[in-house]
């Protein structure tokens, strides 16, 4: 019987949630096998694009990667937005709104979001966001429990709110806390 290894990572921002680069035409980016001497057959749970950061969930066991990625485990961000976000604009997110994934409309699951009244205590961005003379920015918590193409940057998006900055900061039980971007923890298994 195989041993299955999982690892929490906090995934920097600017790299890509793989292991192997497959594209031609991008041969520079960053990928998460640097970080880290990880086992050969790794695989990240879902996925956070480029420009996002936090919570990745790593394993060998395909079952495990099924089941979190599964309807039934939420995963919670925290999204810095451009502008102030208003009671109309976090009742619509709760209800679901209606998104694009690869050309076809799709209305996203009801969900939890709410105001953070306070930026999160997380360390600045290697690359600086915006300038602060570009108007008011502020922080909402969107937990949802699908997980389409970009789905968190298109629901701020449309209710007038485009993401400046995208942090997952929990999937089901396990919460990012204070690992370090970039750090690798081994646990013996997901409790999620």
């Amino acid at each position: 019987m195989q041993t299955h290894r999982h690892f929490l990572l906090h995934k920097p921002w600017g790299y890509l949630s793989q292991f192997v680069n497959n594209q031609t035409k991008r041969k520079n980016k960053k990928l998460l096998g640097v970080l880290s001497d990880f086992p050969e057959e790794i695989m990240a749970i879902g996925r956070l694009d480029e420009d996002s950061e936090g919570l990745l969930l790593l394993t060998t066991d395909g079952k495990v990667s099924e089941q979190v990625r599964s309807k039934t485990v939420e995963k919670e961000y925290y999204i810095q937005v451009d502008g102030i976000i208003t009671k109309e604009a976090l009742e619509q997110l709760r209800q679901g709104v209606e998104i694009s994934i690869h050309g076809k409309k799709y209305t996203t699951l009801a969900c939890k979001a709410f105001a953070l009244e306070f930026a999160p205590d997380i360390p600045a961005r290697t690359k600086k966001i915006r300038d602060p003379r570009h108007g008011p920015t502020s922080w909402l918590s969107i937990t949802i429990t699908e997980g389409k193409f970009r789905q968190v940057r298109k629901m701020s998006a449309a209710v007038g709110l485009p993401t400046l900055r995208l942090i997952r900061v929990r999937i089901g039980q396990l919460e990012l806390g204070s690992l370090l971007s970039g750090a690798v923890e081994e646990v013996t298994s997901f409790e999620y």
